[in-house]
């Protein structure tokens, strides 16, 4: 306190701390593997944004933005999606920023996960529209995005029914679909000649792991309801 009260640097929780901050607000959640090391990173870069006394807002904007950015990057064609593949990634990692600078600066509210929530829609959207606009078949866009939302959608009327916690992280959560989506993009813009190729087996890889994480939910969505409530079926 004597530090914040003479101008000194804001103390900012430590990394286990905010894992244990982070998995606590989404009921528990494993803080393991591929999830871990993206909230690893998160912390290390919100911290001086922290210090600095930047809000998650400016963030979350900052993010959308970019992904914006990554369709038009990857509309040009040549060897554009290149920059979209960096633009896919900074907007993701700016996506899981805005929430470990909210953890870590005291600063989550309800309506915050609210309105963050409804910001990884769009950003989603745009992944898949990036992929599209860099040659992807327009079904198997479309078909990836869906069920993305839908996976979505599932967990979060689950926590209506009753369910308090996430279920299970699935192979289709968001740091897999930014690290899908710049993958395919930065292979597009390698290999220009194959673009279509590249953003076309980006939207399978979509769909196929979509498709596969809905069913891990769904799986653990009815035992746990079913379990909570026996009149559930």
């Amino acid at each position: 306190m004597g530090a914040a009260l003479s101008g000194g640097p804001v103390p900012v929780p430590g990394r286990e701390e905010y894992l244990a901050r982070w998995s606590r607000l989404h009921g528990g959640a494993s803080t393991t593997g591929l999830v871990g090391w993206w909230l690893a990173v998160a912390h290390a870069v919100a911290r001086p944004l922290v210090r600095a006394g930047v809000g998650p807002w400016p963030v979350t904007a900052a993010g959308v933005v970019l992904a914006g950015g990554a369709c038009w990057a990857a509309s040009a064609g040549s060897r554009w999606p290149l920059l979209a593949a960096l633009l896919v990634a900074a907007s993701g990692l700016l996506d899981n920023l805005d929430g470990a600078v909210a953890v870590l600066s005291g600063r989550t509210s309800r309506w915050g996960f609210v309105l963050d929530s409804s910001c990884d829609r769009i950003a989603d959207a745009a992944y898949c529209l990036a992929l599209l606009l860099a040659g992807a078949p327009a079904w198997l866009a479309v078909t990836g995005a869906g069920l993305a939302w839908l996976h979505e959608y599932v967990r979060a009327r689950a926590a209506v029914a009753g369910m308090p916690e996430v279920g299970v992280l699935t192979v289709s959560e968001r740091p897999t679909r930014v690290i899908v989506t710049a993958m395919f993009l930065l292979g597009a813009g390698v290999y220009p000649g194959a673009a279509d190729l590249w953003a076309g087996a980006g939207a399978a890889a979509w769909a196929v792991l979509g498709a596969a994480g809905l069913v891990q939910l769904l799986l653990v969505v009815h035992r746990r309801l079913t379990g909570a409530d026996g009149a559930v079926s």
